[in-house]
């Protein structure tokens, strides 16, 4: 009896995932009798969707780099670079105007470079505390979320800035006035704490955190807002310890992905792969970073 076989198309239509994901599935082994005829995969129509395995407890060179980086504060490092573009990407995303000069001007010299141009304080404390946040989850990135753990990162980010300063904002704390986020509403204040637990015990739960496990979680977290700002910061800087926590490549968000990232945030749970791609091609562009700095990684 002949073998019949579907396309990546069929494959992603009928487990409800985008090409790119199944293409991934493919190109990494994951779909048993998947091969190659030129540039086209050729997938037996009765193959089934990849089983959720863990990551966790693989051993992540990364990490120990960075750790080991950062105690040394070694510049030119994985460490460096990735203080930088982190810091610099997540704070353009939410407005600020420094530039991914300044912000490396700032991290190797802790002084601000002359410019014609007036400065943003804020600009300048959260860039400062940003690299505060990253050295927190790379020295706690092994320890269970929490909703202290959470709460002490906001407190990192916007300690001595001009929010911190005004009786209304809970700096380290849930927010205390309702809000919205692109004209959609959010969690109500008074039941952040309700909300914020349930996601975390329904998170810890799971028996293999997934790599869209991590995903799903960051987008319940953004629906949740549960801060008066800086959630689109915590967020990603969640996202990117539990990819250490788990054994996953963790990523970046660029200033080119921004409006894909928006695009996946708003569809996750009718088309994920639309987050799934972005958070991929993010995840590959820092494994380019990898790469170069020789830093073995699992796919």
């Amino acid at each position: 009896m002949n073998m019949e076989y579907i396309s990546v198309r069929q494959f992603a239509d009928k487990f409800g995932i985008s090409e790119r994901t199944a293409r991934h599935y493919c190109a990494l082994g994951k779909i048993e009798g998947a091969f190659l005829t030129g540039k086209t995969w050729n997938i037996p129509a009765n193959a089934v969707l990849p089983g959720r395995k863990t990551a966790q407890g693989r051993a992540l060179p990364l990490l120990t780099a960075l750790r080991e980086q950062k105690a040394s504060r070694l510049k030119g490092s994985i460490y460096h670079r990735t203080q930088i573009d982190l810091t610099y990407n997540s704070n353009h995303i939410e407005g600020s105007r420094l530039t991914h000069e300044q912000t490396r001007y700032i991290f190797e010299t802790n002084t601000i470079a002359i410019t014609d141009e007036a400065v943003n304080v804020d600009d300048v404390l959260e860039t400062v505390n940003h690299f505060h946040c990253i050295d927190y989850i790379i020295d706690h990135a092994n320890e269970k979320l929490t909703e202290d753990f959470i709460r002490h990162l906001h407190l990192l980010l916007k300690t001595s800035t001009s929010d911190s300063r005004k009786e209304w904002f809970a700096v380290g704390e849930y927010k205390r006035l309702p809000n919205e986020v692109g004209g959609m509403e959010t969690c109500p204040p008074e039941h952040v704490h309700r909300e914020m637990r349930a996601l975390l015990k329904n998170y810890h739960a799971l028996k293999n955190i997934t790599f869209e496990d991590i995903l799903d979680f960051h987008v319940r977290f953004e629906t949740i807002h549960p801060f008066q700002d800086g959630n689109g910061r915590i967020g990603r800087l969640l996202i990117f310890k539990e990819c250490l926590a788990n054994g996953y490549v963790p990523f970046i968000i660029t200033d080119e992905l921004k409006m894909f990232y928006y695009r996946g945030l708003r569809e996750w749970g009718h088309i994920n792969g639309y987050l799934m791609d972005t958070c991929l091609t993010a995840q590959d562009n820092y494994k380019a970073l990898l790469d170069y700095f020789k830093i073995k990684y699992l796919d």
